[in-house]
């Protein structure tokens, strides 16, 4: 049932020109924890440290919510949450490190490069028109200065309310935790096959997150399909703010991801809000 409705989750993700900004809370870890790899007593405590440096660049709203409180509140669940993410594609526990064996690393960066796939997918989509304005094209209307600081201030809007705060704080580390929960020699083939969808909590998440992302996958459908209807240059001005956030949102994915392969550490702090594990 669910992956079927995953699969219609395809047709729209494909008209996507627009971010996926996820409003879903972080979990709120109880304590800054101390990430060594397990039975190993001897871990360099500088090279720890320079290690949660590189995370907190990359997703810096994870780590300023570890001293804001004790509880962790996804998927309408309240719960105490200790370190990093830790429920795995079948509801148990994830090491402190990840398990870096080559099948999960496949199956993981499936799932965050399909994702940044999409969007750069659209990017490519969208960075002629966002670009019309500026073309030598016989027929182009330049833009007046009101239009070119409507242009720019766009552009600025996109990055922070697209790029930094709905990407880079919480939707690229959702997309990071949830890919490495995927197991291939324990979840299910349609979570494998589907792992764009599932690391973007299409399917196989906390009812709360399967509602957020499924309402933004079809909210941002809707809206794109009102900007088409815009006249010259207003399309052009807004396409060109939808390019900035998307770029900022593959690159954060993608920047995540990495420092998470070589780290072998989770994104601190991100609840991949996986569903409650049946009895």
């Amino acid at each position: 049932m669910h992956h079927h409705a995953a699969l219609v989750g395809v047709a729209l993700l494909n008209n996507l020109a627009s971010g996926f900004s996820s409003p879903a809370s972080i979990s709120l870890p109880t304590q800054m924890a101390v990430f060594q790899r397990v039975g190993n007593s001897s871990v360099n405590n500088n090279v720890i440290f320079q290690t949660k440096q590189q995370q907190q660049q990359i997703f810096p709203s994870a780590t300023a919510a570890h001293q804001s409180s004790p509880l962790a509140v996804r998927g309408g669940a309240l719960r105490a949450s200790t370190a990093i993410g830790s429920s795995t594609d079948n509801g148990g526990s994830l090491e402190k490190d990840l398990n870096l064996s080559f099948g999960n690393i496949l199956a993981s960066l499936w799932g965050a490069s399909g994702v940044a796939y999409i969007l750069i997918k659209a990017i490519v989509r969208v960075l002629p028109i966002a670009l019309e304005p500026f073309s030598k094209a016989d027929g182009i209307v330049p833009l007046t200065n009101f239009q070119l600081s409507s242009y720019i201030l766009t552009c600025l809007f996109f990055a922070y309310a697209e790029g930094y705060k709905g990407f880079q704080l919480k939707f690229s580390p959702l997309v990071v935790a949830r890919s490495f929960t995927i197991q291939p020699k324990t979840s299910p083939f349609h979570h494998l096959l589907l792992a764009p969808l599932y690391s973007m909590g299409l399917f196989h998440a906390t009812k709360k997150r399967m509602i957020v992302s499924w309402c933004v996958t079809i909210g941002v459908a809707t809206i794109v399909a009102a900007v088409k209807r815009m006249p010259y240059p207003w399309r052009n001005i807004v396409d060109a703010g939808v390019v900035i956030g998307l770029s900022w949102g593959t690159i954060s994915i993608l920047g995540g991801y990495i420092i998470s392969l070589l780290t072998g550490i989770a994104p601190i702090g991100v609840d991949p809000a996986m569903p409650e594990k049946k009895e």
